[in-house]
């Protein structure tokens, strides 16, 4: 029997420092059935020269060259359309891959259901420099992870709280299929698939650490609330696709945690239009206690209070937030 093809779609933007050893630990997987497509996204860097030093050299690798930037979504879903495997694997390549990755979450994907969709694992976080940062879990002396992974149907999690490194995640193709994708409306994809694959697909955590997330100043969860910025204007729109398929109180409850959390950094950042939505949203859903009903009336007279969020890392974190 042969063993299923997995397609590694490399998305590239402006990623030079970094892509020769990204493509250099896709090349060294130790599973044989791949399929290598790289999409450039107009880098104005030398990434382009370096992909083609590659392909030269790996003429398996596809290479799609983007005349305009797409962004993200537009640009996987490319890919994906041209693509011919059963798993696959969004891979940014500022990141780095261990050599067993795909060999070991396709052999987990074998052990489960044809109803799982989705393999996640945890994850080694990087500098610039490739230096260990620690990793997405942390573990307590028992083994206890934080945060913790959830299994199975995990609708209401995605929705209430954060515990999946992004990049470690492996799809089964038909889950991809019956989303037709991305949505290229947005400025990211992660919360968007999550909320949409979750709700009728499974999800495995598999505890081993298969990837190195790389973590700089120019990554897009970096920029997530700067003000301007385009993904905190997405994450509204997912919350609005996740209010029509929420069907129990307590995925309810879990947007509605969901709302909060992200109408209160909206306002501390100064996103004022976008927390002004949620906290809109809220109040439709009837969730808008006293505090946030305060907080509404600041954002509408744009009351600047960035200063507490600075504060507040400064004294958790030991570190100014943006």
């Amino acid at each position: 029997m042969t063993p299923p093809l997995v397609s590694i779609i490399c998305l590239c933007y402006n990623h030079a420092p970094f892509l020769r050893e990204a493509l250099d630990s896709v090349l060294a997987q130790t599973y044989p059935h791949l399929e290598i497509l790289v999409v450039d996204d107009k880098s104005t860097d030398a990434s382009v020269q370096i992909i083609k030093e590659y392909i030269t050299r790996f003429p398996q690798i596809k290479f799609i060259k983007h005349l305009e930037n797409q962004g993200n979504c537009a640009s996987f879903n490319e890919g994906f359309h041209l693509s011919q495997g059963e798993f696959f694997i969004d891979f940014a390549t500022d990141d780095v891959l261990h050599p067993e990755r795909v060999a070991r979450q396709v052999a987990a994907f074998q052990d489960l259901p044809a109803n799982y969709g989705v393999v996640y694992t945890d994850g080694e976080l990087i500098d610039e420099q490739s230096k260990s940062l620690g990793f997405f879990y942390a573990r307590t002396t028992q083994g206890k992870l934080t945060p913790a992974p959830a299994e199975g149907d995990v609708f209401a999690q995605v929705l209430g709280r954060y515990f999946i490194c992004p990049p470690t995640m492996m799809m089964r193709r038909q889950v991809l299929e019956e989303l037709n994708g991305y949505d290229p409306e947005l400025a990211y994809e992660d919360f968007d698939f999550w909320v949409r694959s979750s709700r009728n697909w499974q999800y495995h955590f598999l505890d081993q650490v298969l990837c190195q997330r790389r973590i700089h100043p120019y990554s897009l969860s970096r920029k997530v609330y700067q003000v301007g910025d385009k993904q905190l204007a997405s994450t509204v729109r997912v919350i609005q696709k996740a209010q029509k398929l929420v069907r129990t109180s307590l995925e309810k409850k879990a947007v509605l945690t969901r709302i909060k959390y992200e109408a209160r950094h909206a306002y501390f950042t100064a996103n004022y239009q976008e927390a002004e939505e949620l906290l809109a949203i809220l109040q439709a859903e009837q969730g808008l206690t006293p505090v946030y009903k305060v907080l509404q009336v600041l954002t509408q007279k744009r009351v600047p209070l960035q200063f507490i969020r600075r504060w507040y890392h400064r004294w958790k974190y030991g570190y100014t937030a943006a």
